[in-house]
């Protein structure tokens, strides 16, 4: 019971970028397209900033490899989203 309530609290960085990029996709398919692009964008990089400040136990799920190379390829994902929605024209 008590390893299962400590799991579910850890899990609250994977839940916010989740959330992130969801609300980017309901705003990208009901508003302006480029707006939900460079929110859905954020995604990675707020998952990318958690990765990089909170530690590996506290980190949970968005843990996957070692911090430096999870913290890059969120970073690098978040830049190329980003980059492709400002570059594609209407």
């Amino acid at each position: 019971m008590a390893g299962e309530a400590q799991r579910r609290t850890t899990e609250w960085p994977l839940a916010l970028a989740l959330l992130v990029g969801a609300a980017g996709l309901v705003i990208l398919t009901f508003y302006n397209w480029r707006n939900g692009i460079l929110i859905f964008a954020a995604a990675p990089g707020v998952a990318a900033l958690l990765r990089a400040t909170l530690t590996d136990h506290a980190v949970g799920l968005l843990r996957v490899r070692g911090r430096m190379f999870d913290t890059m390829f969120l970073f690098l994902a978040a830049v190329a989203i980003a980059t492709l929605g400002l570059i594609v024209p209407n």
